[in-house]
């Protein structure tokens, strides 16, 4: 199991989620550009001392990730077709997790190979990313039999 993040743009998000990468165990894949420098003290600050123990693959762009992914795509959305409490996730999988602002474009929503939301309130827009990519991550992770001792 592995967390894509798709061209982030706060750099205490992507920290964030490191540190729950970290936490589960899970590797990090960043896909290019960023909103903020990979150096920033706000992304370090989230992370703590956990991001450093994250494997990170920083990819050029989409095609860049696309061709080093080898787990199906499982994009996370606010729009999602399947509620997460129904999806079936296989251990190989890559939650993509879309930028802060604008998710990601309608092409590569269309790669990828299952879309899936977070049951919320009706009059909730969405939650905040790094939240969103620890609730999904666990969750996979439980149906797969994959989550720490």
């Amino acid at each position: 199991m592995r967390i894509a993040l798709y061209q982030p743009e706060i750099a205490g998000n992507t920290g964030a989620v490191l540190r729950i990468a970290a936490c589960f165990g899970v590797a990090v894949d960043i896909i290019e550009p960023m909103g903020f420098a990979f150096s920033d003290a706000r992304m370090k600050r989230a992370g703590m001392d956990y991001a450093a123990r994250v494997p990170v693959a920083r990819h050029a762009d989409w095609s860049a990730f696309r061709a080093a992914a080898s787990g199906r795509l499982m994009l996370m959305t606010a729009r999602g077709k399947h509620r997460l409490t129904e999806t079936a996730f296989e251990p190989t999988d890559i939650l993509v997790m879309g930028s802060e602002s604008s998710g990601v474009p309608d092409d590569i929503a269309g790669e990828c190979d299952g879309s899936v939301r977070i049951p919320i309130a009706k009059d909730a827009r969405s939650l905040n990313l790094s939240v969103a990519a620890g609730i999904a991550l666990f969750e996979a992770l439980r149906r797969t039999g994959g989550l720490p001792q």
